[in-house]
Parts: C-alpha cells; structure tokens; sequence
C-alpha cells in the first residue's frame, strides 16, 4: 500500500509497558509505522488498540529481545510492511523479586541458617543473571538487529533506557543497578561505534515512574505511600512520581535529527530534580 511505503518505521522494545506504551502510541501519532515488541500479548494489544484508534498502524510482534532468531524474524516481517527501521526505543527491562533483597545493609543474622528477611547472600544467583541478560542484552540484541537497516537506509535513531541506578546503587536492587550503568555504557560505547554511520545513539534515564511491579513497593493499596515512597518523595524536589507522558519531550528531542543532530552517546535524566538533591 502507498501509504504504508511512505511510513518510517519506529520499533519499540517492552511495548506494553507503563513507559514505552505512551511512547510508541505518541510516535505513531507522528505517522511512524510502529513495531511493538513485548513477550505478553494482552498489554502489547492494549498499546496497539490505542494505536488503531488514533489512526496509527502498527505490527504485533511477540518476542523475548534476548533471543536474536526472533529478532531477526521480527525484522524481516516488518521490513516486508515498513521498510527499514528509522527509530529504534530499547524500552525493555526490568527487574525481578529474587534478585532484590529485603534490606538495605548487611545484617550478621544473614549468614545464620534461617532468618526472616533476604539479604545479598540469599539471593537466587539465576534471577539475578536474568536481570542482566534482560536489561543489556534485551539492549544490544535488538541494536544488533535492526541497525543494519537505519546504516543501509543513511541513517536513525537509537534510545536506551537507563534509570536512576545508572548514577547511584540505590539500596535493594543490586542486579538492576549494575544492569542500568552497564546499560549507559554500552550506550556511549555504540553512539562512537555507530557516529561514522549516521546513526545517533542516546539514552533517557527516568526517575521514579510506578508501574505495576514497583506500585506495591511505593504505594499502599488505598493509594497512599509506603515508607519507601515516602523517602523517594522526600529525595525527589518536585515531591512526586513522573508520569509517562512527561518523557515524550526528551524522546522527541533526542530522535529529532533537525533539533538534536549533533547529539549522541549522552544519558539524559528525566528525574524530577532527584539527583540534583543530596535529601538534606
């Protein structure tokens, strides 16, 4: 269709997520063809409906970004529908219970046979791995995969996804912080790499957006804060969590070749004024 050869195409990674769901419904509003990849098609379809309704177009693609086959199929079929990827979001990620302990120092009661609470000691060294794998080669795979096409077509896009771990380990998340600064590395690593290309590489750094894992971690369930979220408010200067729409302007910038071109390898945190707060 005539339409559809005229539309770049933008993929987006964790799709159905509580950040990149907004975004790759905004980016089809802008007239991308969008390619929402996700390994759970309820909350992947959900994004796609909001697309449909706005008069987007879009492809369903179910996949874990770890595994490069997938990928690849993922690309050659909208390749088929899109052409080359123009914008590629690397929103997927996350984190995983196992691999995040239940205090937030070492306590000598740790290292007893049974105790009450789960330390660094106790962790399931899997879940932790997992955590890793998702977080950078959930990154690298798909960069792997879809880049080819932006060098062959003169040029695109690529966004990471950092966090707030990726400048300080914050308590708790061992695995997810090492992933996060591992993950503006890399990104730093591929915007030199790829600069003779044409393709600029950049990262978004959230601070503190709840989704549905870390809403039982911040919030009680009458709406209300737990102890924790309560400590991230009094850390973040604008005293409250983001939300999803207030990371569209710095995508957009960071994508704008005309606005940002002379813009790659940097991590821009979209925080709310946490790290500017030493939370004295």
């Amino acid at each position: 269709m005539e339409t559809m050869e005229k539309k770049k195409m933008a993929v987006v990674t964790g799709a159905g997520g509580t950040l990149c769901g907004p975004i790759a419904i905004d980016l089809a509003k802008q007239g991308f063809g969008i390619v929402l990849i996700g390994r759970t098609a309820e909350k992947l379809e959900k994004t796609a409906e909001q697309i449909r309704l706005a008069g987007g177009e879009c492809i369903v693609a179910l996949g874990d970004v770890k595994d490069e086959n997938r990928m690849r199929e993922i690309r050659d079929e909208a390749f088929r529908r899109f052409g080359p990827c123009r914008v590629l979001v690397n929103g997927a990620g996350g984190n995983q219970m196992d691999a995040i302990t239940t205090v937030n120092e070492f306590e000598p009661a740790e290292l007893e046979p049974t105790h009450d609470f789960r330390g660094f000691f106790d962790l399931d060294m899997s879940r932790f791995r997992d955590v890793i794998d998702i977080n950078i080669m959930g990154t690298v795979i798909p960069t792997k995969v879809f880049a080819p096409d932006m060098i062959r077509a003169g040029g695109g896009s690529i966004v990471n996804f950092a966090s707030m771990n990726t400048y300080r380990p914050l308590s708790r998340v061992p695995a997810y912080a090492c992933a996060k600064a591992a993950v503006s590395n890399w990104t730093q690593w591929i915007a030199a790499y790829l600069a003779p290309a044409g393709i600029r590489v950049n990262a978004i750094a959230p601070g503190f957006f709840v989704n549905e894992r870390s809403r039982k971690r911040l919030m009680t369930p009458d709406g209300g804060l737990t102890p924790r979220g309560e400590h991230i408010h009094y850390n973040t200067p604008m005293h409250r969590f983001g939300q999803a729409e207030e990371l569209l302007g710095c995508l957009n910038w960071l994508i704008d070749d005309a606005k940002a071109g002379f813009v790659t390898g940097i991590t821009v945190p979209v925080d709310g004024g946490f790290l500017c707060s030493a939370g004295l």
